[in-house]
């Protein structure tokens, strides 16, 4: 078997201990199939892939909507969010397809808001993988705190301006970047490349 064969049955397993793991709610009637539980459940591992624990406890269930919901939380509409107080992360299906349907646009809901429970596990987890992502997170956020680095992001109009609303969305914009154009992300930011591959413990 080669390298690439045994990755991909590591692949599938890990998905379908996912599914097993994570509940999934739909809501407003919408019809949840395996398809969409897998297409899901892929994009998380993709994710944690790196990671030796890579099922966490931040959340445990996935809510599903056919499209843009009002949140009951922020009383807003959302395309998804992650609610770690309901252990809950929550996605309008039709924006999570569109995330693949482009795939080069930095615009993926589910990458987007799983990186959000990563971040979380990194802060609360106290296994390696988790350790390693806040260590690293640590030196990114360090990294474009300084202002000539943030203004250089910022001018480059690579990472789009949401970015620096806050650390938190800072950090699930450039795992959407990493993922959807990592050849031009590594080209335009090459130190900060290198270390998102090191948080999540990735070759480039």
């Amino acid at each position: 078997m080669r390298l690439s064969d045994k990755r991909k049955v590591y692949f599938e397993h890990r998905t379908a201990r996912f599914i097993e793991k994570y509940e999934f709610v739909s809501r407003k009637n919408f019809v949840i199939t395996e398809e969409m539980k897998i297409h899901v459940a892929a994009t998380y591992i993709m994710l944690s892939f790196g990671m030796r624990v890579y099922l966490c406890d931040v959340f445990d269930k996935i809510i599903i909507y056919p499209s843009i919901y009002l949140s009951k939380i922020t009383e807003q509409y959302h395309k998804g969010e992650f609610n770690p107080n309901a252990k809950a992360v929550v996605f309008s299906w039709e924006d999570f397809q569109k995330g693949y349907d482009i795939s080069n646009d930095n615009l993926n809901v589910g990458i987007h808001e799983f990186a959000h429970v990563l971040h979380c596990q990194g802060l609360e987890g106290n296994d390696n993988g988790a350790m390693l992502f806040s260590r690293m997170y640590s030196i990114i956020n360090e990294e474009v705190s300084d202002p000539n680095v943030r203004e250089q992001l910022i001018q480059s109009n690579y990472f789009r301006i949401y970015a620096f609303t806050n650390q938190f969305e800072f950090l699930a914009v450039i795992l959407e970047h990493y993922f959807e154009t990592p050849l031009e992300f590594e080209r335009q930011f090459p130190y900060l490349y290198k270390n998102v591959c090191l948080m999540l413990n990735m070759k480039p």
